[in-house]
């Protein structure tokens, strides 16, 4: 095996991990005995830890991969934010912002997605100057065009929350 699929497993098994990790967290937390809406966070943990490192390992699976962790991680993150909003009761402290929310989680989705960025740019960067092209930031697979979807769609959530209730 060379440098390269070393480090291609090395990540793709950090990726499992983090998955792997993050739904158990979710399932001891939601279960989906309580509530049948945790079907979706089920699936979503469904799809990340046994179809995603599977995508991520052949190239020509590669960006469908990089799209699909992205896209989990940005609902991920704008569903446990919402969560965090709705149910904080505590005084706003930094200690209660950190150790009373869901940014612990929300951590392990962008760790999951810095893992997914560096298999992306393992496969198609050629070399260290193969960077985004100045101008570009916004186009895909640049973090502007991740960005540009999180600001959207949380935007779209949010507005949905307030005006159907």
């Amino acid at each position: 095996m060379d440098r390269k699929n070393i480090i291609k497993a090395t990540l793709v098994a950090g990726l499992f991990f983090l998955a792997l990790g993050g739904w158990l967290l979710h399932l001891r937390i939601h279960s989906l005995v309580k509530n049948v809406d945790n079907v979706i966070p089920l699936i979503s943990g469904i799809v990340s830890v046994f179809c995603l490192p599977l995508l991520f390992w052949f190239r020509s699976t590669v960006s469908s991969a990089y799209t699909i962790n992205g896209f989990l991680v940005i609902i991920g993150t704008i569903t446990m934010s919402h969560f965090s909003f709705a149910t904080f009761q505590d005084p706003l402290t930094p200690a209660n912002i950190i150790l009373k929310t869901t940014l612990a989680d929300i951590s392990i989705l962008w760790g999951k997605f810095a893992v997914g960025k560096a298999l992306f740019d393992l496969e198609f960067l050629k070399s260290e100057t193969d960077v985004a092209a100045k101008g570009r930031f916004f186009r895909y697979p640049n973090m502007g065009w991740w960005w540009a979807h999180l600001f959207a769609l949380a935007t779209v959530y949010s507005l949905g929350n307030i005006f159907w209730k």
